[in-house]
């Protein structure tokens, strides 16, 4: 995720069980980033986002999110109230490998929670408890914890909402230069039929200088250009496809000195050289497609 600024208070190599306070409210486009290891004998760990700390009676916990390591392993996510667990949900992707380190990012959006391990997308999981609630993070079972980190991405508090109908056309603050980056923020639909499309454009040879275009269903991330009236070669080669749907996303475009560079979520996920070289001649942004559109920015 783009971590717009550094953590305002990070817990290093804490004991497990862990249960510390947090020191401020965990409300929407707040980060929590958990770094540790996996031991070689583990069978579960979980990590619970809690509505205080009692332990008889037992805290409600909002989101419980359990990797349980037996067989092929899954993990269990699920919400505790007034003592009772309510329906599990499962993911059968097992991102945690023992005798290895990982990277938990935890991102807190308006409806629900977004997980991502080692810079890819996990899961959702909707709120039954509001956030606002929660005060305390629990961290019990078998794992060792390097670091936890509370980070704000202030940005995405203000476009909860979309403002901006599809398809999208508007010209660029400034036309297109070296060292340009882009950054455009939505949601994928939860049941997209599709796809959705970003196109930089030159408006005034209609050439669409780059072309990126995840297809959701396929699970492909095509990019093109269209120049003198044709589309030239796809490129589709990526190491995984970095959107699913209901997810939260930034995209950020970088113009380098040959080519352009896309990140996702702040990772790095392809690069594409430059077909049409007049950057200065691309004024325009085209978006479409099965996301809502949140918020767009450049500089």
């Amino acid at each position: 995720m783009m971590l717009s600024n550094s953590p305002q208070n990070v817990v290093h190599n804490p004991v497990i069980p862990y249960v510390g306070t947090l020191s401020e409210e965990l409300g929407p486009g707040k980060l929590v980033v958990i770094k540790g290891q996996v031991p070689n004998d583990a069978d579960r760990f979980q990590v619970d986002f809690q509505c205080g700390s009692s332990v008889k009676p037992r805290a409600d916990v909002a989101f419980h999110f359990n990797p349980r390591f037996k067989k092929s392993g899954h993990i269990v996510c699920n919400t505790l109230t007034k003592e009772k667990w309510g329906w599990e949900e499962i993911t059968n992707e097992m991102p945690f490998e023992k005798g290895k380190p990982f990277e938990i990012i935890i991102m807190v959006l308006k409806d629900k929670f977004q997980v991502a391990v080692n810079g890819k997308h996990l899961l959702l999981y909707k709120h039954r408890i509001e956030p606002e609630k929660i005060d305390t993070l629990g961290i019990y079972g078998k794992v060792q914890i390097e670091s936890i980190g509370f980070h704000s991405n202030l940005q995405m508090q203000t476009s909860e909402v979309s403002q901006f109908t599809l398809p999208y056309v508007a010209r660029l603050s400034s036309a297109l230069s070296r060292g340009r980056t882009i950054v455009i923020r939505g949601e994928v639909k939860k049941n997209p039929k599709g796809s959705f499309s970003v196109d930089l454009v030159a408006s005034s040879t209609k050439d669409r200088a780059l072309h990126l275009n995840p297809r959701l269903n396929a699970k492909t991330f095509v990019r093109n250009s269209f120049l003198c009236e044709s589309w030239g070669e796809e490129e589709r080669s990526i190491t995984h496809f970095p959107f699913s749907p209901g997810m939260y996303f930034e995209m950020i475009i970088f113009c380098a000195t040959n080519e352009y560079k896309v990140a996702i979520n702040g990772v790095h996920i392809l690069e594409y050289k430059y077909r049409f070289k007049e950057l200065d001649k691309i004024d325009t942004l085209m978006i479409d497609g099965d996301i809502d559109l949140l918020d767009i920015r450049s500089w």
